[in-house]
């Protein structure tokens, strides 16, 4: 792995951190809108912004085999849709800080379980990046664990509870998905990462509108909520559309060219970019600084992240 092969993947995986953050914020924004409806709003705006991405690399999606295709749909399925079901049905009902807490963990968890399958990174020299990314958790997530105390009046311990289970599914929805991508697409090192990105936008398409067609045939009437584009048609419409355009689509094509050149068990550590992006956008949206604290434990992540780094260079 070359020192310019080992930036040019990380400078993706920051890329790909910055546009996931994004998906952190967007169901705080639509409070009134259901978790369900939210990831199929962000994935048909994938689809559909894959349509005419799809029209100027036809020649390459052509030669994509059926396995490549039923790949793309597995991972769309698990890593696209139900990820971002359970995330935002976590979100509004927890709040964000508790699932966020929970995906939080998801640097430390991917790169044991890649380590644990192709044995990357020898162990003595991943673990101490760990640990030190862990203490940065721990520090950052203590804010937000301050927070969850004083959120507590406005959620019963059930909803607590089920915010935890759904965000602890989401984890193993995005741990599944990046060691599953990184190993397809290391296996075939001449798939364009842009390409395969709009192979997942338009195998999720069908999807999200099977859910779609699903969901609002079982759904019953509801006075309060206009269905389907609710309360806010223009907000709905443009954040979907955004975070369709660069959390899914532009977020995938970086993160697939970050997994073709850094070995998975780096590659895992660095999604503390997503982690970092996603608490930087809520202090944004809260209109607050970071404590002492918590910039204590962002510089720790950074410092684990430059850990990761060396321990993957070769001896």
């Amino acid at each position: 792995m070359s020192q310019s092969a080992t930036l040019t993947g990380i400078a993706c995986a920051l890329g790909a951190g910055l546009a996931w953050g994004l998906v952190f914020v967007v169901p705080l924004m639509l409070l009134d809108y259901p978790p369900l409806l939210l990831a199929v709003g962000r994935y048909l705006a994938f689809g559909l912004v894959a349509l005419p991405l799809a029209l100027r690399s036809r020649r390459a999606l052509s030669q994509l085999s059926a396995a490549d295709w039923r790949r793309a749909f597995e991972l769309a399925a698990i890593g696209n849709l139900l990820y971002y079901a359970l995330l935002a049905s976590a979100i509004q009902r927890a709040d964000a800080p508790l699932p966020t807490m929970i995906i939080g963990t998801l640097p430390i968890v991917i790169a044991v379980c890649a380590n644990l399958g192709d044995r990357g990174i020898a162990w003595r020299r991943l673990l101490p990046p760990l640990l030190v990314i862990a203490a940065g958790i721990l520090l950052v997530h203590r804010e937000e664990a301050a927070r969850l105390a004083t959120l507590a009046a406005g959620h019963s311990t059930g909803d607590t509870l089920a915010g935890a289970l759904l965000a602890i599914g989401a984890l193993a929805c995005w741990t599944w998905y990046p060691i599953r991508n990184a190993r397809w697409l290391q296996a075939r090192p001449q798939l364009d990462s842009g390409v395969w990105a709009t192979a997942q936008g338009l195998a999720t398409l069908p999807l999200a509108l099977l859910v779609f067609a699903v969901v609002s045939a079982t759904t019953p009437a509801d006075a309060t909520f206009a269905w389907p584009l609710g309360p806010t048609p223009e907000k709905f419409v443009g954040l979907m559309l955004l975070i369709g355009l660069l959390a899914s689509w532009l977020g995938t094509r970086l993160w697939n060219r970050a997994s073709q050149l850094l070995p998975t068990a780096l590659s895992g550590q660095l999604i503390v970019f997503e982690t970092l992006a996603a608490f930087a956008y809520a202090y944004v949206w809260r209109g607050e600084t970071p404590t002492l604290a918590s910039l204590a434990g962002i510089a720790l992540l950074v410092a684990g992240v430059l850990l990761g780094v060396r321990a993957a260079r070769p001896r």
